[in-house]
């Protein structure tokens, strides 16, 4: 009996706790056993039910990282940046009810901070342009990749100006009027020609086919016929993300099976347009590294077969960088352009980093008109670029 009672104690689940009185009751069968299987059953629930109530969950390590994790992941939640053309779902998105200065000032709250701020700070600590703060503002702007060469001609200007600053207002405001100089105006569409073709480049992962996109539904709203010619035919994804953007903007679209020429449909593209009488034939490419010979031989096909059906198109060669990369996009824009001869560049993924300085860094040194601007994944996101805006939203 003793060994019943111990069994009882023990017992951690119902069924054993049952299996054990079952086994009692055949043993030891007089009706005394009925009177102390029932007390033995209570204690058993009572210290069954005490060990439910303050029992602790056994958490594994990821379990706890997560948690403690879990502000960071809700703060990048609300604030996402641009993802991946191929990792998404292109979707215009809601437009936001702030304005378009609202819109570009939240996009670029990182590079605001890492340039304005910290050269605030600068300012307000040392002495308006002596060699400590020139060079504490030399560091600052490298770091935010405006770049060496565009830094050092800044901070020459600074030092040949120094006489002339009575505060740091002043340093702060001159600087904004250099940077200014740098920035280049967006190219304007010709309206007298017909269609107007636009040849888009860039490598995997800048946002290229999600700028299109979002260029298509821009034009459509203004009343433009658009057509996408869809000539990255190596990447299923990217022509089944166009045929889903011309869908939702209500713009045509060309395409050919997979892996087919690209210059192929490039030229069937623009035949298209003609005969339709679209306003903006958009192209999209093949996104690879831009040192690879064949992707720049291809591009050149490209672009030659584009000609081929229309004159003097493509009208805009517009290449597409990733603000993230850093000097990396300054190479690309660099390789692009010898290669194929660049006119115009888009910017996206702005709000995702803190070194915004890579505008003022490319337009400074390859001289070329930077059209548009993404700051955020919303189609109002991917705004006209504005000199003067764009130095107020980040001072």
């Amino acid at each position: 009996m003793t060994d019943f009672f111990k069994e009882i104690l023990d017992a951690v689940r119902l069924e054993d706790a049952m299996n054990a009185v079952s086994m009692f009751i055949l043993e030891y069968p007089y009706p005394i056993a009925g009177v102390l299987v029932f007390l033995l059953l209570m204690l058993f629930f009572i210290r069954f039910i005490r060990n439910r109530k303050t029992r602790q969950p056994v958490r594994d390590i990821d379990s706890v990282t997560r948690e403690a994790d879990a502000p960071e992941i809700e703060k990048t939640t609300a604030a996402p940046t641009q993802k991946d053309p191929a990792d998404i779902s292109p979707d215009p998105g809601v437009p936001s009810p702030m304005g378009l200065m609202g819109r570009l000032k939240n996009g670029l709250l990182k590079t605001r901070a890492s340039i304005a701020g910290r050269i605030d700070g600068v300012l307000s600590e040392r002495g308006i342009a002596d060699a400590e703060t020139l060079e504490a503002i030399e560091e600052t702007l490298i770091t935010s990749d405006v770049g060496v060469n565009t830094t050092m001609a800044l901070i020459e200007k600074i030092e040949e100006n120094a006489a002339s600053f009575k505060n740091a207002g002043d340093v702060r405001q001159f600087l904004k009027t250099q940077m200014l100089g740098f920035l280049t105006r967006p190219r304007q569409i010709d309206p007298s020609i017909k269609p107007y073709v636009i040849m888009v480049v860039g490598v995997n992962g800048v946002g290229k086919t999600t700028t299109i996109g979002k260029l298509a539904s821009r034009y459509q709203s203004e009343g433009k016929k658009v057509l996408i010619g869809a000539a990255d035919t190596f990447r299923a994804a990217a022509v089944e993300q166009l045929e889903i953007w011309a869908q939702r903007s209500g713009a045509d679209i060309v395409r050919h099976r997979d892996n087919a020429d690209p210059a192929a449909v490039a030229y069937d593209a623009v035949g298209a347009g003609l005969s339709r009488g679209s306003d903006i034939v958009i192209i999209d490419t093949a996104g690879r590294l831009q040192t690879k010979v064949n992707l720049m031989e291809q591009l050149k096909k490209i672009k030659r077969s584009i000609g081929k059906q229309l004159p003097d198109a493509p009208h805009e060669i517009l290449l597409v960088l990733d603000a993230t990369t850093g000097q990396n996009a300054l190479s690309q824009a660099k390789t692009f352009h010898e290669g194929i001869g660049v006119t115009s560049l888009a910017m996206t993924k702005l709000d995702g980093t803190a070194k915004g300085g890579i505008v003022i860094s490319i337009c400074s040194e390859m001289n070329l008109p930077l059209q548009y601007i993404g700051v955020g994944e919303g189609i109002d996101d991917l705004q006209p670029f504005d000199p003067e805006a764009f130095i107020d939203a980040i001072f």
